[in-house]
């Protein structure tokens, strides 16, 4: 008999829910078992406030079978903090932008200032004139979301996201996990834009991290949100990846 392929779970970034996933799942095998949940101070889970280790520990607890995680930034975050907590429930892993936090303690608490103040700021404003700002990012100049991503991008509430920048930002990861990524032994697959410079340092620095179970990939004119941008690309590159790493075929 065949060995089943394990579950898919796609973890979206800040702002996003699980509906910002649809550009790759459907593009992806329908054979495959793919769940995109909605994660803390977003969508359906608006309400739960959790940090990233709580929140690893909580998708750890819904997962039956070890799994392919695939993480866009936030939850690229994560999907590394479930790997390193919970390998037991990972059998792969896929990184879109994302990182092991910040070296410096004074740029982290810098960025904790900075999340804390824009989280303030949703409060005070609500929730479309912030998306309206953090849409028009030049991290975000490629990027044109889908009208139902959009929407539901917009029925996100100003406390769950305010809570997801105190409780998730990249600022909480003190200490940083770099010095923790070589217990990570599945196999890896990190991708980022080519426009994305910040993002491919880091892409860089995380598979030389993890070692040999890493591999890497950089999506042609695209920026931060390369599974967005092009995910006909961003598709077949985890398809294949995931066929020769983890036998998981159509």
């Amino acid at each position: 008999m065949p060995v089943p392929p394990p579950p898919v779970v796609l973890l979206h970034g800040f702002t996003q829910t699980g509906v910002s996933w649809r550009p790759i799942i459907e593009r992806l095998p329908p054979t495959w078992a793919v769940r995109a949940p909605d994660l803390p101070g977003h969508g359906t889970a608006g309400d739960r406030h959790l940090d990233l280790a709580a929140t690893a520990a909580h998708l750890a607890d819904e997962l039956p079978d070890p799994a392919l995680v695939v993480g866009y930034s936030m939850g690229g975050r994560t999907a590394l903090r479930l790997a390193l907590d919970r390998p037991d429930r990972v059998a792969g892993l896929v990184l879109i932008g994302a990182t092991a936090g910040i070296d410096d303690p004074g740029e982290r608490a810098a960025r904790r200032r900075a999340d804390e103040a824009l989280a303030d700021r949703i409060e005070a404003e609500g929730v479309e004139p912030f998306l309206d700002r953090w849409l028009a990012q030049p991290l975000f100049a490629g990027l044109h979301p889908e009208p139902d991503d959009l929407a539901a991008r917009r029925a996100n509430t100003a406390a769950g996201l305010a809570a997801s920048l105190r409780r998730a930002g990249t600022g909480t990861m003190a200490p940083p996990w770099w010095d923790e990524l070589h217990r990570i032994e599945v196999p890896v697959l990190l991708i980022w834009g080519e426009g994305d410079a910040k993002f491919a340092s880091l892409g860089q620095r995380l598979a030389a991290a993890i070692g040999a179970d890493a591999q890497t990939s950089a999506l042609v004119d695209v920026g931060h949100a390369a599974h967005l941008e092009a995910p006909d690309a961003c598709a077949a590159l985890i398809r294949g990846w995931a066929a020769r790493a983890l036998d998981l075929r159509g």
